[in-house]
């Protein structure tokens, strides 16, 4: 009899865990975007990767970063307007198809052996530029995949996707890297777009009808604005990932100069050193994806901010390998668990009319932020040490979460007339 309840409960917590795989498109959308995102992770690590040989530089590795992602945090807005005002279904197949042909010239130059460091920042900002739109679009995207219901739980999964493919993509690439060149990744990548945007192609939708502009786009734009700004659990989580945007995650951008340079390894051990990342952060998507409600959201958002900015503390100062990837375990999972919490906690408080805008001001703060700090940290770590620059961000990060953690009782005493979120 116990081991029926105890089945009866792991069957109930595996299916409510994964819940919005019940939902036809969803599927469709869920193992397309896991085929592509293994591609995306091997394109990354082996770009990092092929700017440290070509450079050895640490300001460039923040440049090509800053190149990527600065275009989100320029044209993120635009994007979120477009996602409010464009039938999402067919705009995420048009930049998935961009984002295809992106990756096949990067790989044919690479492979030719003409590729130069300009080649990679002019495509990166190509790749930056059309993700202002897709990120925003997919994200906005699910609730017509699964509905309001199993929208976190959706938010949660698709998180779980995007870092299990974190931990087999980069892991493959340091092996693919090593026996035939970062070329191949990037051509292995081209090809697995095509999993997600034949899964695109073969759903079936309700027709979406976009919400009817308010005036010029500047109206538009200030709807989502006021929005964003006189809700508070939106604005106090949103500054709270700016601070971690800025000063934390762009640790990412340096991952080939702290494997090739202080820790002294190759490529492939990158590549453990990402899959372990990917472990952690898988976790903690897992984690989410069995909640239900958005209750707590909020304190597990600081809490998980501050935890990074420790851990990372911690990474900056190690000098072992060993000991960086259990460190880097654990700042995915930090990570994901802010990220996840956030998306999830502004996903249910936006009006479906404004959900474009408002996902776009969280697609702005977590990847058009993080380069300004990627760039910063660069240039900051060739002039001062990589290692002080890594565990200033920590420090820096912690703060602003004890701060963020602080204002939680205001904001639940403000909210006397909503859901309280924390």
């Amino acid at each position: 009899m116990e081991h029926e309840d105890a089945g009866a409960e792991v069957h109930g917590i595996a299916s409510r865990t994964l819940r919005a795989l019940r939902h036809r498109n969803f599927r469709l959308f869920f193992f397309g975007q896991l085929v592509s995102l293994v591609g995306s992770w091997m394109q990354s690590l082996a770009q990092g990767w092929l700017v440290w040989r070509m450079t050895q530089s640490t300001a460039i590795l923040g440049l090509v970063g800053f190149c990527q992602f600065a275009p989100v945090l320029l044209l993120g807005l635009v994007g979120g307007i477009a996602a409010d005002r464009f039938e999402r279904h067919r705009l995420v197949i048009v930049t998935q198809t961009a984002l295809f042909l992106q990756s096949v010239l990067l790989a044919a130059l690479t492979i030719m052996g003409v590729i130069q460091v300009w080649q990679i920042l002019v495509l990166a900002v190509l790749l930056g530029t059309v993700n202002a739109f897709d990120m925003t679009a997919r994200q906005a995207f699910l609730v017509h995949m699964v509905g309001r219901e199993d929208l976190g739980n959706a938010i949660a999964l698709n998180s779980s996707i995007f870092n299990g493919a974190r931990i087999v993509g980069p892991a493959l690439a340091g092996f693919v890297v090593q026996r035939w060149g970062e070329g191949t990744c990037f051509a292995i990548n081209s090809v697995s777009f095509l999993a997600v945007i034949a899964s695109l192609l073969a759903m079936r939708l309700d027709t979406q009808v976009p919400s009817k502009p308010v005036g010029n786009v500047w109206a538009y734009l200030g709807e989502g604005f006021a929005y964003t700004w006189k809700t508070p659990q939106i604005r106090h989580v949103l500054s709270l990932l700016v601070a971690s945007s800025l000063f934390a995650l762009p640790y990412s951008f340096l991952l080939p100069a702290v494997v090739g340079g202080l820790l002294n390894r190759d490529a492939s051990d990158l590549g453990i050193l990402w899959a372990f990342a990917g472990v952690g952060a898988l976790t903690a998507a897992l984690v989410i994806a069995a909640r239900s409600g958005i209750q707590g959201l909020g304190r597990s958002a600081g809490l998980a901010a501050a935890a990074f900015g420790l851990l990372l503390v911690g990474f900056g100062l190690s000098t072992s390998f060993w000991l960086s990837c259990g460190l880097i375990a654990g700042l995915g999972f930090c990570m994901m668990t802010q990220l996840a919490s956030t998306n999830t906690l502004l996903q249910h408080l936006a009006p479906e009319a404004l959900r474009g805008r408002v996902v776009s001001l969280y697609v702005i703060t977590f990847i058009g932020v993080s380069p300004l700090g990627g760039l910063l940290e660069g240039r900051l770590a060739k002039a001062i040490g990589l290692r002080e620059v890594l565990v200033a961000g920590g420090l820096i990060s912690t703060c602003a979460a004890l701060l963020f953690l602080a204002t939680i009782p205001w904001v639940r005493r403000k909210l006397s007339e909503a859901d309280p979120a924390d």
